[in-house]
């Protein structure tokens, strides 16, 4: 009953297998190049440069083939300085984390997972990540391990990019959120089965306060 309140979507696998990914991969990516300071016009820029400009008058509202929303995040490291090009990205991915949240994790699982302990709500959060890997990874390969420190490792990840910046903001919003306020993912690159995987490694230990002071809530507010 709990997996069943945890699903993502109804679709499984044939869209992985098919190299798709879901759309605010690009929708929520468009929201942040807009939201970028000191940057008017970056959306039309990427946008225009990678050759999607019509994505932006005509958002997709279905699944997308994973290399457009590569091309658009290869384009955005092409046009920009990295540091830039990483902040965006990344509220790119916290952006499609929090439309994740809202829309595709049913309110009484967000409930639950927010009222277990962090040890017990992260491996059933990672456990409907797996399921569900094809949204954010596509072709990719996932896996997930509960740690800790908890793992999620993407195997030939066809949204890879400096410092997993798009993943990372994915990963933190959904955890900070459901599972422990001081989580904090780091992107490791490593190999393995003839090629590069993306590993990210999430602590899920809230920040340690003053001797003395109560510990504060785990959660994001709902």
């Amino acid at each position: 009953m709990l997996s069943a309140g945890l699903t993502f979507a109804s679709a499984v696998d044939a869209r992985a297998e098919a190299g798709l990914v879901g759309p605010n991969a690009v929708i929520q990516f468009a929201e942040a190049l807009r939201a970028a300071p000191d940057a008017p016009g970056l959306a039309e820029q990427v946008f225009g440069r990678a050759g999607y400009a019509r994505l932006l008058r005509s958002p997709p509202t279905d699944m997308i083939d994973e290399a457009i929303a590569a091309r658009l995040f290869a384009t955005l490291w092409r046009e920009m300085p990295p540091a830039s090009a990483a902040a965006i990205a990344h509220e790119a991915g916290r952006r499609t984390g929090a439309y994740v949240l809202a829309h595709r994790i049913p309110p009484l699982a967000r409930l639950l997972l927010r009222t277990l302990p962090p040890r017990l709500a992260a491996p059933l959060l990672l456990r409907a990540i797996s399921k569900h890997a094809w949204t954010f990874a596509g072709s990719g390969r996932c896996r997930t391990a509960s740690g800790p420190p908890c793992l999620i490792t993407i195997a030939r990840n066809p949204l890879a990019m400096p410092g997993g910046a798009w993943h990372v903001g994915v990963f933190e919003c959904l955890f900070r959120s459901l599972v422990s306020r001081g989580a904090s993912v780091r992107h490791v690159e490593a190999s393995g089965d003839g090629g590069p995987v993306c590993r990210f490694e999430i602590d899920i230990a809230p920040p340690a306060g003053p001797a003395g002071v109560p510990p504060q809530p785990t959660r994001d507010p709902a």
